[in-house]
């Protein structure tokens, strides 16, 4: 078989450059295909499931939560596992599938039996999916540089204005907001003036949640126009929340104001995040969607992170916290370093040897075509260009040069015997 195909190889020279410089070529299209990133997703094929019910204990949220959702969620087909967690206020639900599961498919058959198992949670509780990214999807970490605005000012920046800026970015499942106060309106209310009011902490919460609402009427038309009927009643200041009614006390209306204090102020916040121990800052985390290419994403992001910056306040600017690229640049010029090194070695060893410069041609053409190969077969077997990968790709240069060379330099010995044996011979 192997004298066949070296004697078929010798025969049709031309056919054999042709189909190497075909695999050359096709390794050069799979190289751009090939998703780059610098760490291997050794991640599990999971969907999380997201519950937020504020206040509750994580007692609470495993009881009335967690074990009705792991209870029916168990009945998707080609799951490993499922494992619940339980904490204040929130709830979380990863679905594990086996490592063949299409994710989307996995994300499709669990809001399937989510609709099923909303009927069992308590009202106003509704479950949702997290981002459809990987253990191994944060590839971009920045802050925002703002010294002339508070804390609460650059997250109402980021969460309303950037953030839904890079989400439209292709290859970007979320992007999540860290650090600052996420505003809100404050009521501290007075326990006596309550009781003097006869007005319940419940009352006050309807009242507000009531009054922060617009209704809609039908058209009313007046000398051939025709008007839209509206009623705008959404909070757009402080003074709207203190002039809320909540009752009335002797013919007189009770305001918020009369039983409590109305304020701006921050969300409950579990940490913060602090940059070089110079003081806290507002940023965000770039996820990458699941099998996107991580340079690629990377370098979307930084674009659009520019057409953003334009639109920014004076004196806000973006700062790279962690990114990604670096590495896998580094990564990927280690082993375009390694193979030119591989290269003009092997071409001085064998032309110092050999004296014969068509022996380190073969050498020199049978290398890049065997990165090409690889990478061929990591896209045909979807898998990326990692540290890993490329590592291997680089350690396995060594073999092919070591194995070219002994091919080589038998060949030439048969060769030489054979001229040696001819000359003889003849005399």
């Amino acid at each position: 078989m192997v004298r066949a195909l070296i004697t078929f190889a010798l025969k049709n020279r031309l056919v054999v450059l042709l189909a190497a410089a075909g695999l050359f070529v096709w390794g050069l299209y799979s190289i751009k295909q090939n998703p780059i990133d610098a760490i291997p997703d050794l991640s599990e094929n999971q969907v999380i499931v997201f519950t937020e019910w504020m206040g509750r204990s994580p007692q609470l949220m495993e009881d009335q939560i967690t074990y009705p959702l792991v209870s029916n969620l168990q009945g998707i087909p080609r799951i490993k596992n499922i494992r619940g967690t339980s904490m204040f206020g929130m709830s979380f639900v990863y679905v594990i599938f086996e490592d063949n599961v299409d994710v989307y498919w996995a994300r499709t058959r669990v809001l399937e039996r989510l609709n099923y198992a909303q009927r069992l949670l308590p009202q106003g509780v509704t479950p949702s999916l997290g981002p459809d990214g990987t253990g191994v999807g944060h590839i971009f970490w920045y802050h925002i540089d703002a010294k002339k605005m508070d804390l609460g000012e650059q997250r109402a920046l980021q969460d309303w204005y950037i953030k839904f800026a890079l989400q439209t970015v292709p290859g970007v499942a979320e992007v999540a907001s860290f650090g600052g106060f996420e505003k809100q309106y404050q009521i501290l209310l007075d326990p006596v003036k309550l009781q003097f009011y006869n007005v319940t902490l419940m009352d006050v919460m309807n009242k507000v949640k009531a009054n922060n609402n617009d209704v809609g009427g039908r058209k009313f038309e007046m000398s051939d126009m025709a008007y839209v009927i509206r009623g705008l009643g959404y909070i757009k200041n402080k003074e709207d929340v203190e002039n809320i009614s909540l009752r009335q006390y002797n013919g007189i209306p009770v305001r918020v104001k009369d039983v409590g204090a109305v304020q701006m102020g921050g969300d409950l916040r579990l940490g913060i995040f602090d940059q070089n121990g110079e003081g806290e800052v507002v940023g965000g985390i770039v996820v990458m969607r699941y099998g996107e290419n991580a340079d690629k994403v990377i370098k979307a992001v930084k674009a659009k992170m520019k057409e953003v910056e334009k639109g920014l306040p004076e004196g806000v600017s973006f700062k790279i916290s962690y990114d990604r690229s670096t590495l896998i640049e580094e990564a990927v010029e280690s082993v375009k370093g390694t193979l030119i090194e591989e290269l003009i070695t092997v071409s001085i060893v064998i032309l110092v040897f050999l004296f014969n410069w068509r022996s380190a041609l073969v050498i020199l053409i049978q290398l890049p075509i065997s990165v090409a190969i690889g990478f061929i077969l990591l896209q045909a077997f979807g898998l990326s260009s990692n540290i890993m990968s490329l590592t291997g790709i680089a350690l396995a240069i060594g073999v092919v040069v070591d194995d070219g060379i002994v091919m080589v330099e038998n060949s030439y010995r048969h060769i030489c015997d054979e001229q040696i044996k001819r000359t003889a011979d003849k005399k």
